[in-house]
């Protein structure tokens, strides 16, 4: 008899009572789980969980079950919000309540109170940089940051069949209105946004556009998908400058769509070598014969679909392709495997705050700074009433600089200035401008190995900040010998600076004795003191004169016309970091214990969001990075030049003037910090700092007085510029790591965060 009870549980298992969809999503999230960590305990595939969650499947014996008992479980940690209580959430109702601060150091309890007000503005010294004025203004400016197009009703139907979207919200969310779904576009052009994800349901093609908006596709091939997008679904985005261009539409392919238009759902991996399918493929030759044509790099992840322009008229699709890894997951995190109506939504709010993807992070971050500063504009009527194109002020131009006109300085090893130099030959300092962020490290001392932890802050948008206010070249540079050296002209200086002893600096307007065995250079990415002459971007040198020490450079190329060409860069980004940080909860405005509480557990609040800061993180550094772009196959060698080389936007200079000065201006704070409280850094790692301290938090060694931050010190705050916990560990974990890799200068900083440290990690 048992064995029939056994199995009429099972009957009733096998039909337990799951939650819709998008409560499944929901209670994931609440409790701060991936979609990776459901789908390993309950043994099945990632792409399963992903469908549970979007509907599209339902889960079967014996995992049902299991999955049913996992929702229960969570359901009772995290109820729904009553339907008739549900509200509108404010992006400061998502904020974290606030907690207690930490009590204050034993040390000196009048220095160290928490929570601190915002700072009063402190006066710039001579040589000082403007971060912390952009800073106050960022307060100020971004505390309520411009918010994006407003969500509102779907917009009204274009010439194809509309219906609601297939994925609601999840229920009880709490997320402000902008960023629930960005809504589609107020030109009438462009009515139904930037972008449409396509996909395959029920044997129909569906185009999932931004603000919940769903067309039905009836083209039934990619050539016809294309000219659907030009004529009929009103797809695109609106300059961002008055002399550029409109951003062309973006149509995003799921899998089944691939699928049904003939295209493979992943690439060879020959095919993946190449970038591209091959010229053979059908899909190819069918837009060959439609008359359309691809660009140079062919049919890869992200393809451009074009006919030339006549006139002003431009008739461009750009497809994105996330199963042939468009959407890279060390930038992008899950998108790849988001149901369509929410990856719309994601891409949907980069575009909107961002501009409309043109490829990866670091292509987009790019094509931003152009964006923003299109090289030509029209010039006034002449004679005849006609106008014409000429260069547009403060953009770097249409033409590339002849890389024979490169400082030979500035450029990198095998670049066709450099052609005539051995090949094995290792360029020094006094040859190669060596301007990268800092990977220093050393080992603690005795009173610090005394400490009960080591904790880990770090910069937000550290070189976005580096970016803000700075003057950079525009054009070509001039080259110097025996120069005054000009804080304000932007160039490469070959200086000695071996002669700065950081025992004794200018903080401020005060001399200021340190322990200088334990602090870092700031002009060597190692921390290593120069031991003679070297190339050094102007920050780098400018910082030298603040420290209050003479330089006489030898030798300089400098960039007579210059301007503040990444503001609007900076701006942009910042705009849309701060608003997408507001959505989850964290705000400019908060005090420091209310800050610290807002970001713990912030991407839990909406996973999709968190993907939308990390790309914008990921912009910031990889639009920089392109700005010094590497051969990258190309049948290249040493001494020949490669693409990237005929762009005007290849501006090594510029990419080394924003790394010196976000180097700089950590420096900065880590000798105000040293010179206030007798700390010293363990660790550098770029933006990330880790000090040895009794208590787990920033705020048990950050120095607030009177409820105010140190002036031109560590500030916690989302804003870029400002610092956040990055992670915290027991100093006696440091000791250990370092005594297992034999190496007690090893970077702590690089493991920081999750205390994780492997082989590999160590081989870097």
């Amino acid at each position: 008899m048992s064995e029939l009870f056994d199995a009429v549980d099972a009957l009733l298992a096998s039909r337990a009572a799951l939650p819709p969809p998008a409560e499944r999503k929901r209670l994931r999230a609440a409790h701060g789980l991936t979609i990776d960590e459901v789908a390993t305990a309950l043994r099945v595939r990632r792409a399963t969980v992903s469908g549970w969650e979007s509907g599209k499947t339902e889960p079967r014996p014996p995992e049902r079950d299991a999955y049913a008992r996992l929702l229960d479980k969570l359901a009772e940690l995290y109820p729904a919000a009553p339907a008739d209580m549900a509200t509108p959430a404010s992006a400061a109702d998502a904020a974290v309540p606030a907690t207690p601060a930490p009590a204050a150091d034993a040390a000196d309890p009048a220095t160290f109170t928490a929570p601190p007000a915002p700072a009063e503005a402190q006066p710039l010294s001579a040589g000082e940089t403007s971060e912390a004025a952009s800073e106050a203004a960022a307060m100020t400016a971004t505390a309520n940051p411009q918010p994006p197009t407003p969500v509102s009703a779907a917009p009204a139907p274009g010439p194809a069949r509309t219906r609601p979207s297939s994925s609601p919200r999840r229920p009880g969310a709490k997320k402000a209105a902008p960023a629930g779904i960005p809504a589609a576009g107020t030109d009438p052009r462009f009515e139904n946004g930037p972008l449409a994800v396509v996909d395959v349901e029920d044997g129909k093609v569906l185009a999932y556009c931004t603000g919940g908006l769903v067309l039905d596709v009836p083209a039934k091939s990619i050539p016809a998908l294309v000219d659907w997008t030009l004529r009929e679904a009103k797809l695109g985005q609106p300059k961002l400058a008055g002399p550029g261009k409109d951003a062309d539409p973006l149509i995003v392919l799921t899998e089944a769509a691939l699928e049904r238009y003939g295209l493979p759902v992943t690439l060879t991996q020959e095919e993946k070598h190449a970038g591209r399918i091959p010229e053979g493929h059908k899909v190819v030759k069918q837009l060959a014969r439609a008359e359309w044509k691809l660009t140079k790099r062919g049919f890869g992840p992200w393809a451009r679909i074009y006919r030339p322009a006549t006139g002003s008229e431009r008739a461009c699709v750009q497809l994105c392709i996330p199963s042939w890894n468009a959407l890279d997951a060390r930038h992008w995190g899950e998108a790849e495997q988001l149901p369509p109506s929410e990856l719309a939504r994601v891409l949907g709010v980069y575009a909107s705050r961002v501009m409309t993807p043109r490829g990866s992070t670091a292509v987009t971050g790019l094509e931003l700074m152009t964006a923003l500063h299109p090289p030509t504009r029209a010039s006034e009527p002449d004679a005849t009433g006609k106008r014409h194109s000429e260069h547009n002020p403060g953009s770097l131009g249409k033409d590339a600089i002849d890389p024979m006109n490169w400082p030979p300085c500035e450029v990198p090893d095998g670049h066709p200035v450099l052609k005539d130099v051995p090949r094995f030959h290792v360029r020094g300092p006094a040859e190669k401008l060596f301007e990268e962020a800092y990977d220093w490290a050393r080992p603690m001392t005795d009173a610090e190995c005394t400490l009960r932890h080591l904790v880990g802050i770090d910069v937000n948008m550290a070189f976005a900040a580096g970016a803000n206010g700075l003057s950079v070249g525009l054009g070509e540079a001039t080259h110097l010998t025996n120069p005054t050296f000009d804080p304000k002209l932007p160039g490469s200086w070959l200086v000695d600076l071996s002669h700065v002893d950081l025992s004794r600096v200018k903080a401020g307007k005060e001399w200021v004795e340190l322990d200088g065995s334990l602090l870092p250079s700031p002009f060597t990415p190692k921390g290593e003191a120069p031991e003679g002459p070297a190339w050094y971007a102007t920050p780098t040198v400018a910082y030298a004169v603040e420290l209050g020490y003479e330089v006489k450079p030898a030798e300089a190329w400098v960039r007579r016309e210059n301007g503040r060409y990444l503001d609007g860069w900076y701006n942009r980004l910042r705009d849309a970091y701060l608003a997408t940080m507001a959505d989850l909860g964290v705000v400019a405005d908060l005090q420091p214990a209310d800050f610290l509480a807002a970001m713990d557990g912030y991407k839990a609040r909406d996973p999709e969001l968190a993907i939308v800061t990390a790309a914008i993180k990921a912009t910031v550094k990889g639009g920089l990075g392109k700005l010094r772009e590497r051969p990258r196959g190309e049948g290249w060698r040493p001494g020949e030049p490669w693409r990237a080389l005929s762009r005007p936007t290849w501006r090594p200079d510029i990419r080394a003037a924003v790394i010196s000065r976000t180097r700089i201006n950590l420096h900065r704070k880590i000798v105000r910090h040293a010179a206030f409280t007798g700390q010293y850094p363990i660790a550098i790692l770029s933006d990330c700092v880790v000090y040895a301290s009794n208590g787990p938090s920033p705020l048990d060694f950050l120095p607030y007085r009177e409820g105010k931050p140190l002036p031109g010190g560590f500030k916690l705050g989302i804003n870029p510029g400002l610092v956040k916990h990055e992670g915290t560990q027991d100093v006696l974990w440091g000791e250990e790591v370092r005594e297992r890799f034999d190496a007690p200068e090893l970077n702590l900083a690089r493991y920081i965060k999750d205390g994780t440290v492997t082989d590999a990690d160590n081989g870097e």
